[in-house]
């Protein structure tokens, strides 16, 4: 996954806390990067038409930037879940985060095939907790 892509998960996930436009301070805290690095990157995404930036307001995604997000958060969600349910590793979250910047999209297809993702993937994301729903309950349930 590139850094705009990354960036393009952060924005959606955001949005989805805050229930409308995100806020750069949001988006910089949720990437643990500086205000004016987040800044930068926006600027970027919306001379790309990714997304519309109205400063003291936040960001919005474009249509395609909604797309690619969730493509992205996809990708993020099958790490996740190839992580916990075939390599069962404890410390999923930190893992899949290291792991999401070097798997790109024909690995992630693959692993796709050794999972068992669910259909409204990538939906079952919860932005609020930061991992898959679904996941997370399987994960309690086996508590």
């Amino acid at each position: 996954m590139n850094t705009a892509d990354k960036y393009l998960k952060a924005i959606y996930l955001v949005q989805q806390i805050e229930d409308g436009q995100a806020s750069t301070g949001a988006i910089a805290d949720s990437l643990d990067v500086s205000p004016a690095s987040a800044n930068e990157m926006i600027g970027k995404l919306e001379k790309q038409d990714l997304c519309s930036h109205e400063k003291y307001k936040g960001v919005d995604l474009t249509e395609e930037g909604i797309v690619r997000a969730r493509d992205a958060l996809q990708n993020y969600c099958i790490i996740e879940r190839f992580l916990v349910e075939v390599l069962d590793v404890e410390n999923f979250r930190m893992e899949a985060q290291q792991l999401e910047p070097v798997i790109d999209e024909t690995v992630a297809d693959r692993l796709d095939t050794i999972i068992e993702r669910e259909p409204q993937c990538p939906d079952c994301f919860s932005a609020e907790e930061d991992v898959c729903a679904l996941l997370k309950l399987e994960r309690d349930a086996a508590d």
